[in-house]
């Protein structure tokens, strides 16, 4: 003989309510938002390239991510291309690449950069995109960057200006992401 068994409740599919599917939603865009506001305020911001003195490299209007905590772990040096408020306008910002550091002698001879007695190799720097301008030597002082943009006959840096202080660079180019043809790391 069978046992009929006992029926019991049934147990329903969980039904979840539009309002509290509404909440998890809401929850997870305020998350990525507060993640998205963390990233670009404290660690990585885009930046959009303005002129083109930095070219071939980056070009005029070409979208970039900079680095804006690198140089608070590690320090700036030579070749880094960095983001810097322009010693003659603070509102204004430039991007340029370092090729003097702290107590280095830079003197340019009718485009080429020598550092310290020796000739700087600058492989970013197209033939057609030198100039023929000179520099006597000049020393940098402590705190502060020498730097210069790669299409050298159309930049203002710090053959113009000066070097830069430590305290006007707030951020390492790393990074293009506009337009398509142009992502990747920056070198």
């Amino acid at each position: 003989m069978e046992e009929n068994p006992v029926p019991g409740p049934e147990i329903a599919p969980r039904q979840v309510k539009s309002s509290q599917l509404g909440m998890r939603w809401l929850r997870e865009v305020v998350i990525s938002l507060g993640i998205s506001v963390f990233i670009v305020v404290f660690l990585y911001q885009p930046v959009k390239v303005e002129g083109t003195s930095m070219m071939p490299g980056l070009a005029d209007q070409e979208r970039i991510f900079i680095n804006k905590f690198a140089y608070h772990l590690g320090s700036v040096e030579r070749g880094d291309v960095v983001v810097f408020r322009y010693p003659g306008d603070p509102s204004k910002n430039y991007i340029k690449r370092i090729v003097g550091v702290p107590g280095d002698r830079i003197e340019i001879r009718r485009g080429a950069v020598f550092v310290n007695g020796n000739r700087l190799v600058e492989p970013y720097l197209p033939v057609q995109f030198q100039d023929q301008r000179s520099m006597s030597e000049t020393i940098v002082p402590e705190a502060s960057y020498f730097v210069l943009g790669d299409h050298r006959n159309l930049s203002s840096d710090s053959r113009d200006f000066g070097p830069v202080e430590q305290a006007a660079i707030f951020g390492k180019a790393v990074f293009a992401y506009w337009p398509s043809t142009m992502v990747g790391k920056l070198r």
